[in-house]
């Protein structure tokens, strides 16, 4: 119940909102306004009883107070339309404010994310210009002050004119790879990069010393043996033949080397290996003469049948072949001329004593003579900075291992370390694989006219069958690492761009244009001809198989040692050699060119954080420690019962 007695008024609101509840709201609106209320509410009347009751005076009255309800009710619509104007315009207002603050805050992180990505540009534009030179804008400064001061881009620009194969095809990467050594060069590296799964490792250790038996009594003629190809090929087709004079009991005279047209070297067994050492020390085995007796020498050897090349015998010849048909012609003529002898003795199967002789005469036999053992001591301690050996020095360098002078030791003597690097990229490599590396038709023709000189076999085949496409070979990891992948991968290995690096091999397919980039990288690179004086390198100069043996030395030495190429002979020897000296402590880096290959695929996407953990993923897995497979090498991986010894 209402009580219009309170004398309250009611709100323009309330009165617009009782519009519409009943016929009355307009009499319940004036009754209020002159106190009828109480009276309308007491007690309903009837219309005719009211009308009845009700004196004219009293109707005159009543229509003033109609009329008055009416006016009243017309000023209180007025206020109400009012208060909903006033009340419509305050939202419009509010809206209108809401949405200026909304604006206004929009603003102010759009302005905060602006500035924090110009402080971001600064602060890395200022650490790239801490190695770079303000003078010349973007160039990168080298920790040597012969070394060249150009920057990526404009290297990338200026090997983009050479005329040999372009250089530019990770382009992206190799900027990439450039900024993180810039930002790196002072962090730690990855913790097993230097080393190698030691306690594996170490278990194995030399023992292809031990002889378990008797030289024989018996000579069934002489084995002569012309090695071709490089220094590693011929060292091999050595130790071939040594087990082969063995397994047909005859005398082998010390090998003659092959003039090749590619290596043009006239060195022969006595100006690389000591032919002295050599012979004494397989006595035991084999015997050994410096040339035929003089009633041999006269033969005519083709005209009796007695010569023998690579081309008939089959490439991993059984000992039974050998025993099938060579012992015939050693009892008939009383000598053999194994013509060429590459690969032509199978790694399995062969006897326990005579794979054993064979590691024996790698890996003991064969002594570089002392000019060389001389020179590759000085390179050893050029590369060290200082006057220390390391642990495989003596069986590589003999007497010059320990140094004539103590080193001086103090705060200033760091003990340096350095990484071998093995590439191999030189043309015939290079024309053998049939891949592409990015120079275009030049490159094409180039390569063409020196398979039809120096492979004419392959060109050949090219004619008659259908060879895979460069894309197909290089997916399969059949091309050699070109120095722009090389440089990637040594990047993402995690190497710091300070590391001193030793660069075996030479005359690199497209020249120094071709070596830039990894110089840029890595200005602590060198290579013998930097490390040796004109004086001390001219004894070697224009015999290739004895600037070989310095790389040799050079690479096995080396705290850690890569290659590039798993097919290498020189790769392989070295490998192998620091895994029967290393003692388990000589890393070596063998990529896996497969999934290499694979990751190159995708280098104008891929960030450099996501390449380095795949690159160090696919390389990692190529340490793990393992006996020889079978079938595979000796002189690579001599941790096999006939090589090595197994330490529980």
């Amino acid at each position: 119940m209402i009580m219009a007695s309170t004398g309250e008024s009611i709100e323009p609101e309330d009165a617009y909102r009782e519009e519409g509840e009943g016929g009355d709201a307009e009499i319940r609106a004036s009754d209020q306004t002159n106190g009828w209320a109480s009276s309308i509410h007491a007690r309903p009347v009837s219309s005719s009883t009211a009308a009845a009751a009700t004196p004219r005076s009293s109707l005159g009255s009543h229509s003033s107070l109609l009329a008055q309800s009416q006016s009243s009710s017309l000023l209180s619509w007025f206020g109400v339309a009012e208060r909903v104007g006033f009340v419509a315009e305050s939202k419009r207002l509010g809206k209108r404010r809401a949405a200026r603050a909304w604006y206004r805050r929009k603003v102010y992180v759009v302005l905060a994310v602006i500035g924090l990505l110009a402080c971001f540009l600064a602060m890395n534009w200022w650490m790239i210009s801490q190695i770079q030179d303000s003078n010349h804008g973007m160039k990168y400064k080298f920790l040597r002050s012969n070394s060249s001061t150009l920057s990526i881009r404009e290297e990338l620009k200026n090997l983009g004119k050479v005329k040999k194969p372009q250089k530019t095809i990770y382009a992206r990467l190799l900027a990439k790879a450039a900024h993180a050594l810039a930002e790196g060069q002072n962090k730690r590296e990855p913790r097993d990069l230097w080393e190698e799964p030691y306690i594996l490792a170490s278990a194995w250790r030399p023992c292809a010393d031990q002889r378990d038996w008797e030289p024989t009594e018996k000579n069934n003629g002489y084995i002569l043996v012309s090695a071709n190809g490089g220094i590693n090929q011929q060292r091999v087709a050595v130790c071939n033949a040594v087990a082969v004079s063995r397994l047909l009991n005859a005398t082998l005279v010390v090998p003659k080397f092959l003039y090749s047209s590619v290596w043009r070297d006239i060195s022969q067994f006595s100006d690389i290996y000591q032919e002295e050492h050599f012979i004494n020390y397989l006595k035991p085995d084999i015997p050994i003469v410096k040339e035929l007796p003089v009633e041999l020498q006269s033969l005519d050897l083709e005209a009796i049948g007695s010569v023998v090349t690579d081309a008939d015998i089959v490439k991993e010849a059984k000992p039974s072949f050998y025993l099938k048909f060579i012992l015939p012609i050693l009892h008939r003529n009383k000598v053999v001329h194994f013509v060429g002898f590459g690969n032509r003795l199978s790694s399995d199967p062969l006897p326990f004593q005579l794979q054993r002789l064979r590691c024996r005469c790698n890996f003991h036999a064969l002594h570089f003579v002392p000019k060389i053992q001389e020179a590759g001591a000085l390179l050893l301690q050029r590369m060290r900075h200082r006057t220390r050996y390391g642990e495989l020095d003596p069986y590589l360098v003999g007497p010059f291992a320990q140094p004539k002078t103590k080193a001086k030791r103090g705060p200033s003597v760091k003990d340096s370390r350095y990484l071998a690097l093995h590439l191999r990229f030189e043309i015939d490599m290079v024309a053998h694989s049939l891949c592409y590396f990015g120079g275009g038709e030049e490159e094409k023709r180039e390569l063409e006219a020196y398979r039809e000189i120096h492979f004419p076999g392959l060109t050949d085949l090219k004619k008659t069958t259908k060879v895979p496409s460069p894309a197909a070979l290089r997916a399969e990891g059949l091309c050699p690492l070109m120095p722009e992948e090389t440089v990637l991968m040594l990047a993402g290995l995690g190497f710091n761009r300070k590391t001193h690096i030793f660069l075996a091999g030479a005359h690199i397919y497209g020249g120094k244009s071709r070596l830039a980039i990894l110089n840029s990288l890595y200005p602590n690179l060198v290579t013998k001809e930097n490390l040796l004086s004109s004086s001390e390198i001219a004894p070697f100069m224009n015999f290739s198989s004895q600037l070989a043996a310095l790389d040799f030395i050079a690479c096995t030495a080396a705290d850690v040692f890569a290659m590039t190429d798993s097919g290498s002979q020189l790769s392989s020897l070295v490998s192998g050699y620091r895994v029967y000296y290393g003692g388990g402590r000589m890393p070596t880096i063998r990529p896996n060119k497969r999934r290499l290959a694979d990751i190159f695929l995708k280098n104008d996407t891929m960030e450099w954080k996501v390449f380095e953990g795949r690159v160090r993923k696919a390389v990692r897995q190529t340490k793990r420690i393992r006996s020889r497979p079978v079938g595979r090498s000796v002189y690579r991986y001599p941790r096999c019962k006939e090589c090595m010894c197994l330490t529980e």
